[in-house]
C-alpha cells in the first residue's frame, strides 16, 4: 500500500493504525507536497516525516517538489478560503502523482494521511481518491480514524513523540488568508538578505530539529520546551544623510514610532550617539568591531554577513541599553555630522518558540 503522507503529526497516528488494521500489508510512504512554501517549510516537514517513518519502520518515497507546476495549477484561485476551489486542485493533482506512484511501483492501494488532517475534508478528499483509482485501476481507501475520540489520540502521540507542528497547512496563499485573519504576521515568508537566521524563523527551526536527530542518534536525553518571547522583524531599514543614502546596519529590535524620523546628532554618552528626535542612536563600525571581537572592514559587509543574532541582541546591552529597550540602533561607518533621515520598517509581536534542552 502506498500512503501519500502531508505531515509527520497526521502521519505518525495514520500510519500506525494502518499497521493495526492491515497487518499484511507493507506500508510504504510517499512525501509528495509541491503546495509546502517556502522550500525551508518543506524541508523541515519533511525531515520530522523521515524521523516518523523511521520510528514506525517504513520505507519513505520523496516526490518531486515541483511547486512551478502546482502555482500553475491554482493560478487564478489564490483567494479562495480553506476547503475552498484551490484546496480541490490541491488535492487532486498530489492525489494524481501519488496514484501514478503507486500504479508505477505495482501497489494495488493507495491513501494519504491527510484524511486524518481535522482541517481537511472528509468528502472532499473521498471524491478525489475515487476518481484517480478508476482512472488508474487501483484501489483508494479512506479510513476515518478521527471519530472515537481519533483527533484527540492524534494530538497525544504527537505530543509524546515530540513531532514538529506546523499551524498552517503549507500554501502560501492559506498561510497569507490565515494571517490576516489572525492579524498577525506572516513571518514565515521573511528571509533576510543577510541569511541571519531569525528568532522563531523556519531556519531556526531546522537548526532546532537537526540538533534533535544528532541526539536522538547519539542517544542523549533532551527536551523541547516552549517559550513565550517578543519577536522582531525588519522589513526595511534606510539611512539618508542631506538626501544621499549611506550604508548602515540596523541593529535588531530597532524600532520607530512610525516608519520614518529626521533629525540630528545631538550629544553622545561614550561611544553613544543620540539623535535629538525619536530615540535613536548610533555606533560607530570601529566600536561595533570592539564589543562584538569582529574585524568587518566595511559596513556592506555587515549588513550582508552579521553575526548570529542572539550575538546582537547581547551586544545592546553592552551598549547599556536596558532589557527592554527598543530603540533604533545604527551601525555605520562614521557618525553623521548633518541632516539624518531614517526610514525604519520593523514590527514586534508576541510569539512563541521552541527551544531544545539536553538533559
Amino acid at each position: 500500500m502506498l500512503v501519500h503522507i502531508c505531515c509527520s503529526v497526521d502521519s505518525h497516528y495514520f500510519l500506525q493504525k494502518l499497521q493495526e488494521e492491515y497487518p499484511n500489508e507493507k506500508l510504504t510512504g510517499f512525501f509528495y507536497d509541491p503546495n509546502i512554501h517556502p522550500y525551508s517549510e518543506y524541508y523541515l516537514r519533511l525531515l520530522d516525516v523521515k524521523r516518523s517513518c523511521k520510528m514506525l519502520n517504513i520505507d519513505l518515497i520523496e516526490g518531486e517538489y515541483d511547486i512551478e507546476n502546482w502555482l500553475d495549477a491554482v493560478r487564478g484561485l489564490e483567494h479562495e478560503p480553506e476547503k475552498g476551489t484551490r484546496c480541490s486542485v490541491c488535492f487532486d493533482r498530489r492525489f494524481e502523482i501519488s496514484a501514478k506512484k503507486a500504479s508505477e511501483l505495482g501497489e494495488k492501494i493507495f491513501t494519504s494521511t491527510l484524511l486524518t488532517s481535522p482541517k481537511k475534508s472528509l468528502k472532499q478528499l473521498q471524491v478525489a481518491g475515487d476518481t484517480l483509482a478508476e482512472k488508474y485501476n487501483i484501489a483508494f481507501i479512506a479510513p476515518d480514524y478521527r471519530k472515537a475520540s481519533g483527533t484527540q489520540e492524534q494530538n497525544i502521540l504527537a505530543k509524546k513523540d515530540s513531532l514538529y507542528r506546523q499551524d498552517y497547512c503549507g500554501c502560501m496563499f492559506g498561510l497569507n488568508i490565515q494571517r490576516d485573519q489572525q492579524e498577525k504576521l506572516a513571518d514565515e515568508l521573511f528571509v533576510p538578505l543577510s541569511g541571519q537566521i531569525q528568532p522563531e524563523s523556519i531556519e531556526a527551526r531546522i537548526n532546532m530539529y537537526e540538533k534533535r536527530w544528532k541526539l536522538e542518534e547519539k542517544e542523549i536525553p533532551y527536551r523541547i520546551i516552549k517559550q513565550r518571547f517578543l519577536n522582531w522583524r525588519l522589513s526595511m531599514g534606510l539611512l539618508r544623510i542631506r538626501k544621499e543614502i549611506i550604508a548602515a546596519h540596523f541593529l535588531p529590535y530597532s524600532t520607530l514610532k512610525g516608519e520614518y524620523t529626521r533629525g540630528k546628532i545631538e550629544y553622545n554618552t561614550g561611544n553613544v550617539y543620540h539623535m535629538n528626535r525619536d530615540e535613536v542612536k548610533f555606533i560607530t563600525l570601529a566600536e561595533y568591531n570592539r564589543l562584538t571581537q569582529s574585524n568587518y572592514e566595511n559596513v556592506t559587509a555587515l549588513i550582508f554577513n552579521p553575526p548570529l543574532f542572539e550575538k546582537e541582541v547581547a551586544l545592546r546591552m553592552k551598549l547599556g541599553m536596558s532589557p527592554y529597550d527598543l530603540s533604533a540602533i545604527l551601525v555605520v561607518k562614521e557618525i553623521p555630522e548633518n541632516k539624518i533621515e531614517i526610514l525604519c520598517q520593523s514590527k514586534i509581536y508576541n510569539d512563541v518558540q521552541e527551544l531544545l534542552i539536553q538533559l
